[in-house]
């Protein structure tokens, strides 16, 4: 195996020069994503691709020589689905970075897989348009990452998750193949949905190197709600009621742990005597009636304090705090972020069970996440440099999964299964079903060299 590597290292360099480096100093920072508990190998090389003309070369030369391939982009991950494997070509996108184009007449923008987030959306916005996917990473997560893992984000309770604005894909396939899937058109019903099969497949069937992504019109008007409650119980209770009022285009979530680490970092005076806090957003013509039936909504609650704002920038810094919660936790110390989907109406049951879990192992655990659709990110807090922290966290990590599933959940909302959650993965979808999903990428890829392990 060593020896088969190092002749591909030595082909990629003859074919693809500055754009491959070599040596465990220099492949250092392309060795894991964002994920701590996570294993991560030593690559034989790492491919900086700059063209899609450098991916189709490294996945013909692996294929080849059956040298496994780990995509990465930003590596901005959280479930260790980008991390190295002993031996294997790590191929990076990020420098694939060029927005091809922006159509305001089919509402789509043409990017590389290595372009941010935030840069499609600034670049649509320009036009008067909208890239709607909002991970909490998008100031730098790529498309590419974003596609691979099916990225969620504030507002998929209104507008969906990545998948949903995906128009078309052109990848890469083992042996170098080029693949286009979908139609920028706005209906297309022909054939099996391949574009949906790569979306989500975490770099597991094919390398993604540009994408079509569907654009909106900017919303006219937004209008913003912060809602304290006693408890973290009684906040997500209130989001039943809300959402049956009207469709707010965001719910954020954070509990009494989150909301006083944020207020550690960032001094904004939220009220750390709340169990509980809700951001809310409504946008569009009628956003500031809609914000007026939400807070009536929560106000049957018995909150603490409600504030309504019509000042999109006032909303937009109130969100702030919610955006830099996994900051905010991170600076309490090492943390084991999870992200769990249950039904909303189970969202109580799951916060009481973290409560429990986290007395149990004696750990902090500070929650937050969408708590529109039900997404929940309990973050655990503990001392990476002690064994028996580290133990006490990984048993509490796998009791909140086993918990989220008891209550019909999903082990993963937006973060993808990676490495972390695989061993969860049978449990979650069945055996047949993911005898499936391994049939599947035995299509894609025969000789099983992308991403192995991962996924599926």
């Amino acid at each position: 195996m060593i020896r088969t590597a190092m002749s591909a290292v030595e082909e990629l360099a003859a074919c693809l020069g500055s754009a491959v480096i070599s040596g465990a100093d220099a492949s250092l920072a392309y060795r894991r994503d964002r994920s701590l508990l996570t294993a991560a190998g030593t690559p034989a090389a790492v491919v900086r691709a700059r063209s899609a003309e450098h991916v189709v070369a490294t996945l013909r030369i692996a294929d080849q020589r059956g040298v496994p391939v780990v995509t990465r982009g930003a590596g901005s991950g959280l479930a260790g689905g980008a991390n190295a494997i002993d031996g294997c070509i790590v191929l990076c996108t990020e420098r694939m970075n060029r927005i091809l184009s922006i159509d305001e007449h089919t509402r789509t923008a043409t990017v590389e897989a290595g372009v941010i987030n935030s840069d499609v959306a600034t670049a649509a916005a320009a036009h008067g348009l909208w890239y709607v996917p909002d991970p909490g990473s998008r100031d730098f997560s790529t498309i590419g990452g974003n596609i691979a893992t099916n990225a969620g984000g504030a507002c998929c309770a209104k507008y969906g998750v990545t998948a949903d604005h995906v128009a078309r894909i052109k990848a890469v396939l083992p042996g170098g193949q080029i693949i286009h899937t979908g139609s920028a058109t706005r209906k297309n019903t022909a054939g099996l949905n391949l574009t949906q099969l790569l979306v989500g497949s975490e770099g597991t069937l094919a390398v993604i190197v540009e994408a079509t992504v569907r654009l909106r019109q900017l919303p006219s008007e937004t209008a913003t709600l912060v809602a304290t409650f006693p408890s973290a119980t009684a906040a997500t209770s209130a989001v039943a009621s809300l959402t049956a009022a009207t469709e707010p285009s965001l719910v954020e979530f954070m509990d009494n742990t989150t909301i006083a680490a944020v207020n550690r970092m960032t001094k904004m005076g939220l009220d750390e005597a709340a169990g509980g806090m809700l951001l809310i957003q409504c946008d569009g013509d009628s956003a500031h009636t809609q914000i007026e039936r939400c807070a009536a909504a929560c106000g049957e609650l018995q909150p603490i304090e409600l504030y309504v704002t019509a000042d999109a920038r006032e909303g937009a810094a109130l969100m702030q705090a919610r955006r830099v919660a996994l900051t905010a936790l991170e600076k309490c110390g090492s943390t084991l972020l999870d992200d769990l989907a249950v039904p909303v109406p189970q969202l109580a049951s799951m916060l009481t069970a973290i409560s429990e879990i986290a007395t149990r192992h004696e750990l902090l655990i500070g929650t937050f996440g969408h708590a529109a659709d039900g997404n929940l990110h309990p973050t655990i807090v503990f001392d990476a440099a002690d064994p028996d922290a580290v133990f006490r966290a990984r048993r509490a990590f796998s009791d909140m999964v086993a918990r989220c599933l008891e209550l019909g959940g999903s082990i993963t909302g937006e973060h993808g299964v990676g490495q972390l959650k695989s061993s969860f993965l049978t449990q979650m979808v069945g055996v047949a079903e993911r005898r499936l999903m391994g049939d599947i990428k035995s299509v894609f890829d025969p000789r099983g060299i992308l991403n192995p392990g991962r996924g599926v």
